[in-house]
């Protein structure tokens, strides 16, 4: 496979992980959002607070955007402008906005595969809330 189309398939494999730990279905469920995140997981969320590993996975099916309006629950995440970027082997940097409610963020999430592992998983997360004035 060319490098190109290594490249594309890994930031492909990176958004669809992406997309998945944005389902309510995988962030109710500490086993499935377990497998996505990498065990030296670190996140600085749109509130300024730094989470790790376990407190994400403690906390990730409270956090919002577990339920979705369909079933009665609250509002999900809408992703937009998602894309990525090769920055090194077994490494993907993605960006993308997400709306929740109303409430805009830009998110950057590093995505790593470790050497001899098939599954990418999310090694750091921030968002940054996007105000009302801002494009």
């Amino acid at each position: 496979m060319s490098q190109i189309r290594q490249d594309t398939a890994d930031v492909n494999a990176a958004i669809d992980a992406e997309l998945q730990l944005l389902d309510p279905a995988v962030r109710t469920s500490r086993a499935l959002a377990a497998r996505l995140l990498d065990p030296e997981f670190v996140e600085v969320g749109a509130s300024g607070r730094r989470w790790t590993y376990e407190e994400m996975l403690d906390a990730l099916p409270e956090l919002g955007g577990g339920s979705g309006e369909s079933d009665g629950g609250g509002p999900r995440f809408e992703p937009s402008r998602m894309g990525g970027v090769v920055l090194a082997p077994g490494i993907v940097h993605l960006t993308y906005e997400t709306d929740f409610g109303g409430r805009r963020a830009r998110r950057s999430s590093l995505w790593r595969r470790r050497d001899g592992e098939t599954d990418w998983r999310m090694y750091y997360h921030q968002a940054t809330p996007v105000p009302a004035s801002a494009e």
